[in-house]
């Protein structure tokens, strides 16, 4: 009751908020041609198989099943959803599904019709999607559900009294990162469940792999150390920005969480309160001639360059622990460099485990950032030691890809 009612009220203000605002708009537009486009795309007798990601971290985790999918069973179709418009907007012409749409809110109208037209075979949510009313269809209508990279915690909603454990239970399997996740499922009388790590590891290891050279990157580093802030915001620019105004022998590069002309003004101005030359990205990659000349900062103002950029840096900060979590860690570590981040990472078990091995490491202010990065800059052989230890931990958890196909597929 508490869920049809919270979901209906969701609805309606996403309908509201549609009306002045461009990112709900979408959302709502979208969704609204999910049916047409399950009729255009999928044929009665195509045999479906449905990933559903909340936005782009959750498709970057099943993007190492997809794949593998598309490659070792090419007679089935796949279906890929998002709720969020930043996963959709960006991933719509992925040429890995067949077909990419908005997931409708979660109505039994809207659910019986979705599994009506999509009819898949397997459906797969990734990470924190327990969508109760499209997991009891499916149940009903013996579609095997699976969940990848899960992880559960005593404090979520359905270990609540008021809360629910009916979409946990209605699963085929559950594979989940952790041990502790599988104890919590297990005293709740889950026990469907496997511990098989993060996919997202597997697919930080593929990125790396397939990662083009930066020539314009690698020409601004030259033999200076560099210094990579990844998905970067403001309260850790107001930190480490002042640091490297004082220890201007290490290049920064900047590679901001959100792209937008207000935080790359604000970026420039703290940058020039602190002494640092800069330019960004796509000003040097018009006029190749501004590295000729001495710059301290690089800042990234465009997509799809910081996986490949991490492998010019000795230390990387990913973003983020001073607001709702932080980003991509593993997308830095796979290249076997320390990882600096806020205090908001409690959250995060690659973040947990790569400080429990000392790949990655905890500032919760300027004199804390400050006394990390003197030990790195005075001790090489600490700085060499955070490398390995952060790219050792990579390597070593990676294969849960391939344990959640094997176990699905085969």
């Amino acid at each position: 009751m508490l869920y049809s009612l919270g979901l209906y009220l969701f609805t309606w203000s996403m309908l509201l908020a549609a009306i002045f605002h461009k990112k709900a708009r979408k959302m709502v537009v979208g969704i609204s041609q999910t049916f047409i486009l399950l009729r255009r795309h999928i044929k009665k007798n195509d045999r479906v198989v449905w990933f559903h990601a909340a936005s782009l971290g959750e498709f970057e985790q099943g993007r190492p099943l997809m794949e593998r999918l598309r490659k070792d069973c090419p007679e089935y179709k796949i279906l890929l959803t998002f709720f969020s418009p930043s996963g959709y907007e960006v991933r719509k012409d992925y040429e890995g599904a067949d077909l990419v749409c908005y997931l409708p809110f979660d109505t039994p109208g809207n659910a019986l019709s979705f599994l009506r037209l999509a009819h898949p075979e397997i459906a797969i949510f990734i990470k924190y999607e327990f969508w109760t009313n499209y997991l009891t269809f499916c149940h009903r209508k013996g579609i095997k559900t699976y969940s990848v990279s899960s992880i559960f915690r005593p404090d979520q909603y359905f270990f609540k009294w008021y809360g629910s454990l009916r979409p946990i239970r209605q699963f085929t399997h559950l594979f989940v990162q952790n041990e502790t996740s599988k104890e919590l499922l297990a005293k709740h009388g889950i026990k469907n469940v496997t511990v098989v790590g993060d996919t997202r590891l597997d697919r930080v290891i593929a990125i790396k792999d397939a990662a083009a050279p930066l020539p314009l990157v690698e020409q601004f580093v030259g033999h200076s150390p560099c210094f990579i802030a990844g998905s970067s915001w403001g309260p850790d620019e107001e930190i480490y920005i002042p640091y490297f105004a004082k220890h201007k022998g290490w290049k920064l590069i900047i590679a901001p969480h959100v792209i937008s002309e207000t935080h790359l003004k604000d970026i420039e101005n703290l940058l020039n309160d602190n002494g640092f030359t800069h330019a960004r990205y796509t000003q040097v990659e018009q006029n190749k001639d501004m590295l000729s000349h001495e710059i301290d900062a690089l800042i990234v103002n465009c997509f799809g360059k910081l996986s490949s950029i991490y492998r010019y840096g000795k230390v990387a900060l990913v973003g983020g622990g001073f607001g709702v979590g932080i980003h991509n860690v593993p997308e830095a570590a796979v290249y076997g460099i320390p990882v600096l981040f806020g205090p908001n990472n409690q959250k995060f078990r690659e973040a947990q485990a790569l400080k429990a091995c000392g790949g990655s490491f905890e500032y919760q202010d300027a004199e804390s950032f400050a006394s990390i990065m003197d030990k790195f800059i005075t001790s090489p052989a600490d700085l060499q030691k955070a490398g390995q230890a952060a790219g050792n931990y990579i390597n070593a958890n990676a294969g849960a890809a391939d344990k959640c196909f094997n176990a699905i597929f085969n």
